[in-house]
Order: C-alpha cells, then sequence, then structure tokens
C-alpha cells in the first residue's frame, strides 16, 4: 500500500458486494428496526453468513484476515442504509481488537473462531458512570481469589449489551496504580454474577441496545486474563486507535446515505414550476454537503492505510477521521434534513433517522472535545 491509501480493484469490487447486500437485506429494514428499538437479529445472521463479522480476525483463528480498509468500506457501506447494522460489526472489532493484541495464542486459538463465524457477538465494556472521558478512574474491580478473579462493578454505555455472549471487560487490579492498575478479562454472560441491566432509550442507533452491564462477585479463572496484568488501560488506547477510524466511516456512511437520498428528493420535487434541485442555493447545499463528505471520506482511508502499515502516527489520524467525519455527518444530514423541508422533519422519510444515528459519532469512542486533545498533545509532542 503506498503512502497514501489506495483503491485496489479488490476493495471496488468488495464494496459493489456488501452495498448490493445493503441495499437488499438491510435497507428495507431499517426504518422498522429504528421504530422498534429492537436488535436485528436477521441482519447479524446475515452479517456472519457472508463472513463479514469476522473481517477483520486472521485467517488461522476463522476471519478473512482483511485489511482496515476494507473493513472500512463495510461499514460505511452499511451505515449508509442504516447505522444500527453497522454498529454490529463495528463493537465486534472493538471486542476482539484486545484480544488479537495481548491474548496469548491458546486463547485466541480457543475465543475467536466462534466469534469470527458470528456465532458469538463480542461487546467492550470499559466506561463508567464517573469514568467516560476519564477511563482510568474508573472502580470496577477483579480481585485475586487463589488462581483466579473475582469481578465487581458495574460498566455503563455497553454496546449491543445482552445481544452479546462475550465481553472484554476492564477492571482494576491495583485500585491505587491509576491507569497502570488496569487489567482486562474476557467474560462469558452465562458467568455467575454478571447481569444486564438499564437498557438506554436512546435518540439514535435505537436499533444497537446500550446497557448496563453488572458484575456481584463474578469468578473468573486466570485464564480469563487478557495479557498482563496492569496493561490492559494501554491496549485499550490501542484499540480505539483502531476502531475510532471506523466509527469515521460509519459517519462516512450516513453523511453519504443522507445525500443520496436529498439529491433523489430535490430531483423530483417541484416547487414554482420547476424541480428544487434546479435552484442554486439547493445545488450549493449539495455541493458542500458533497464535498465535505468526500474529504472525511478521504481522510478515514488514510487511517485505515495508516493502521495496516502500523505508522507512528495511526493515533492522530484515526482521532483526525473521526473528528472530521462525526461532525460532517452532523452538518450533512441536518442540511439533508432542511432540503426535504417538512417532509424531512417526519419519519416519512429516513433523513430524520439519520440526523438522529449522526450524532452519536461526535459522541462515542471518545467526545469530539476528547479527540481534539488527542490531536493537540501528538502535534506538540513531535515538535
Amino acid at each position: 500500500m503506498s503512502d497514501l491509501f489506495t483503491l485496489t480493484d479488490e476493495h471496488r469490487q468488495f464494496r459493489e458486494v456488501v452495498r448490493k447486500m445493503a441495499v437488499d437485506h438491510i435497507e428495507p429494514r431499517a426504518a422498522e428496526i429504528d421504530a422498534n428499538g429492537e436488535f436485528p437479529w436477521d441482519v447479524a445472521r446475515v452479517l456472519g453468513e457472508n463472513g463479514l463479522l469476522g473481517l477483520h480476525v486472521p485467517e488461522e483463528y476463522g476471519g478473512s484476515g482483511a485489511d482496515a480498509l476494507t473493513f472500512a468500506l463495510m461499514v460505511e457501506e452499511i451505515a449508509r442504509v442504516c447505522a444500527s447494522s453497522s454498529v454490529i460489526p463495528l463493537v465486534q472489532k472493538l471486542g476482539t481488537v484486545p484480544i488479537l493484541q495481548a491474548a496469548s495464542e491458546e486463547q485466541k486459538r480457543a475465543w475467536l473462531p466462534s466469534i469470527a463465524s458470528g456465532e458469538q457477538l463480542i461487546s467492550y465494556g470499559i466506561s463508567e458512570a464517573e469514568a467516560g472521558s476519564d477511563p482510568a478512574s474508573m472502580v470496577t474491580t477483579a480481585t485475586r481469589d487463589g488462581d483466579g478473579y473475582v469481578l465487581n462493578g458495574t460498566k455503563v454505555w455497553t454496546s449491543m449489551a445482552g445481544a452479546s455472549e462475550r465481553y472484554v471487560v476492564f477492571a482494576k487490579t491495583d485500585p491505587d496504580a491509576g491507569a497502570k492498575g488496569v487489567s482486562a478479562f474476557f467474560v462469558h454472560a452465562d458467568d455467575p454474577g454478571f447481569t444486564v441491566g438499564k437498557a438506554e432509550d436512546k435518540l439514535g442507533i435505537r436499533g444497537s441496545p446500550t446497557c448496563q452491564i453488572h458484575f456481584d462477585d463474578t469468578p473468573l479463572s486466570a485464564d480469563r486474563l487478557i495479557g498482563e496484568e496492569g496493561r490492559a488501560f494501554y491496549e485499550a488506547m490501542a484499540a480505539f486507535d483502531h476502531t475510532r477510524l471506523v466509527v469515521g466511516a460509519q459517519a462516512v456512511g450516513i453523511a453519504q446515505g443522507a445525500i443520496d437520498a436529498a439529491a433523489a428528493y430535490v430531483t423530483e420535487r417541484e416547487q414554482f414550476g420547476k424541480p428544487v434541485g434546479e435552484f442554486q442555493g439547493v445545488q450549493f447545499m449539495l455541493a458542500d454537503m458533497q464535498t465535505e463528505t468526500d474529504a472525511a471520506r478521504g481522510l478515514v482511508y488514510q487511517a485505515a492505510g495508516k493502521a495496516d502499515r502500523a505508522d507512528d502516527d495511526l493515533t492522530r489520524f484515526s482521532s483526525m477521521a473521526k473528528l472530521k467525519a462525526g461532525d460532517t455527518a452532523m452538518r450533512v444530514t441536518t442540511d439533508a434534513v432542511q432540503l426535504f423541508g417538512g417532509y424531512g422533519y417526519t419519519k416519512d422519510y429516513p433523513v430524520e433517522r439519520m440526523m438522529r444515528d449522526a450524532k452519536i459519532t461526535q459522541i462515542y469512542e471518545g467526545t469530539q472535545q476528547i479527540q481534539r486533545l488527542v490531536i493537540a498533545r501528538d502535534m506538540l509532542k513531535r515538535r
């Protein structure tokens, strides 16, 4: 791969295949998924049957071993028609990256094949009520008990909780050591003392459950520890380097879906005796929407290339991709609603859903304010 991203013929062919699958199997369900606020098991099955839930997992562990750009293309195309559905592969990657980074060979071979096949979904538990943007201040603990551990505490904002059967959970093994006291564990949904708590009633991505998860003296054997004790905080931050750019891809997909819907509408809608799309003011809006979306797309693809090469500036570029794409998605979907006029404010058209969905890309996996801190700190560190 060149210093910048390059879309190969294989990438383009893959994108077309995923787009057709999304249009045929996911788009017809998107409004219903949003309205019912229920996890789309049928979509998860389609993704699993097509090998998309293990796209990023190396072949030796049952996946496809695809590069980061291929994964970003998949999420973008799914988000273009249904943001809720795009969360499924996004979180599947987030949950597996710490395992790929730090787990033993034995753990990888035992845990990853069923996740890569889609037989099991996996979630990622790091945020707490008082430890959101500052995860190192978490209070969930994993206390030594003989050869194993006992897990106690509560995580919040856990995407796909309840749908997932497996969880990567971060807890303090040394409560007094700050970030250096955080360790990661592989938790099963049927482990004693594990329960799924309150489900959030959300503005957008309503088909993706977001819940609290609780641990009440949950026993874990020593082989559930991922990597070394006290190293997990740094692994968690490294995982975000690989998944923040995927949130950027999700945001680009949402924005492009809104543009496509708006462009089709203004071509058909007539006012003052001609299509609304012939008015210069409307054309200027569409031009700005597409230009900003293409700029965000370029930054996402560039970050994906850096992820594949393990460039030392991946952290900054992944944060920039999320920052630019998330802000763009919010502006573009808002403008799309405006172009629909009063109809844009109704559920008869998809743009109001897209506007609600876009907001989360400015919040999860680190707010836009956190991204700006990450970017600026990297810039200053390099001076």
